[in-house]
């Protein structure tokens, strides 16, 4: 059973569908993204399985229990914002040290105000002042911020006001951990060393986290699993790599990553796998290697559209090129060095395609070359 469920959640704002029908499944243990451009719904999303928004119908469970409509103070969520809420005129310590209070004071909730000046350092069970002290400092251990308890939030740069949110959430031993987008206010080399250091602590703490975050390669170095959503609706669920690999529709390809999309009318009339398309620019055949499902709503002699990857396109000089199949001859148009690859874009005939490559020996912009695109790496998209 799923730790975390959403059964066809949705929710207005006015005349606006902010989700549409969500249904995802997040296991224990589970690292899982929420993904998608502005305004998609993910941060809706986020905030109803917190308990901060209801849905106008559909069911959140969690640990099989209903909570749709239970306050969030009551649901043991630790989350943390884009803006990290923290209290600028407290310290780190009392920053922490809050949500563990907020526990046990009868109405508090550590999202939706501050502490009272002089307010009582125990929860509803009891606990002393050594004990919250005691996880707090835990807490400030495993993000790397030992002996900071004393310092005041706006002295802290921006990564150590991330981290100090991160502890305040964990220092309640939350049953699941929620992120709207923690990272973005962070420069991009800070960015890429905290998401690492985000994953191995979640990890660590065998915690199950829901991450929201709009920037793909985030979700990938972060999450086991993601859900990519657009329009307040949940388009494909999967692994990271199983997304890139095998996007489920033209939002998806388009949205993770650079692909090469190509119109084709299939040919082959079996259901075959390996399934002939000609292209409607060029006039090229080309084998794909589809699914029985997608061919079941693509008939013969309709037109469909089919996706490589940039760097999965290979390049030759050789007139055998690197492929028994799918090997056009096309002129290089265009040659842009980006440091670590290069983009090459190319001309079959009138099928524009670009191709990812480490090193460009040999090629000039103008002359003819072999271009391979490898069965196993094209794929059938739907366009809905």
């Amino acid at each position: 059973m799923p730790l975390l469920s959403l059964n066809k959640i949705s929710k207005r704002f006015g005349v606006t569908n902010a989700v549409d029908g969500v249904s995802v499944a997040v296991e224990r243990g589970e690292f899982f993204g929420l993904l998608g451009p502005s305004g998609c719904g993910k941060t809706t999303t986020l905030r109803i399985i917190a308990g901060l928004e209801l849905p106008d119908s559909g069911a959140v469970e969690f640990d099989g229990r209903d909570i749709t409509i239970l306050p969030s103070e009551k649901r043991g969520f630790g989350m943390v914002f884009q803006n990290y809420a923290l209290f600028p005129h407290l310290n780190v310590f009392e920053n922490v040290a809050f949500g563990l209070r907020a526990r046990g004071s009868r109405g508090g909730s550590p999202t939706n105000r501050g502490p009272r000046a002089g307010s009582p350092v125990v929860d509803r069970e009891g606990a002393s002042r050594n004990t919250i002290k005691e996880k707090v400092e835990q807490a400030l251990d495993l993000v790397q911020l030992p002996g900071f308890d004393t310092r005041r939030v706006d002295e802290l740069s921006g990564g150590q006001q991330q981290r100090v949110a991160i502890a305040r959430a964990i220092a309640i031993e939350p049953s699941l951990l929620l992120f709207d987008e923690p990272l973005s206010n962070l420069d991009v080399a800070l960015r890429e060393d905290t998401r690492r250091e985000l994953r191995a602590l979640v990890k660590r703490l065998d915690l199950t986290a829901v991450y929201v975050t709009h920037d793909q390669e985030e979700a990938f170095a972060l999450c086991d699993r993601i859900a990519v959503m657009s329009e307040g609706r949940v388009l494909q669920v999967g692994a990271p790599r199983e997304l890139y690999e095998n996007p489920a529709n033209v939002f998806v390809a388009k949205f993770l990553g650079r692909n090469n999309l190509i119109r084709a009318m299939r040919l082959t009339s079996s259901n075959d796998p390996l399934t002939r398309f000609k292209t409607l620019e060029g006039g090229h055949t080309l084998i794909v290697n589809a699914s029985h499902d997608q061919l079941m709503h693509l008939p013969v002699n309709k037109p469909g559209l089919l996706a490589i990857r940039p760097e999965a396109i290979t390049i030759s000089k050789d007139p055998r090129g690197s492929e028994t199949n799918n090997r056009l001859t096309a002129q290089i148009e265009h040659i842009e060095f980006s440091g670590a690859t290069t983009t090459i874009t190319l001309n079959a005939n009138g099928l524009k395609l670009e191709a990812l490559v480490l090193q460009t020996e040999g090629l000039t912009e103008g002359e003819q070359c072999v271009v391979s695109l490898p069965v196993d790496r094209m794929g059938l998209l739907s366009e809905s």
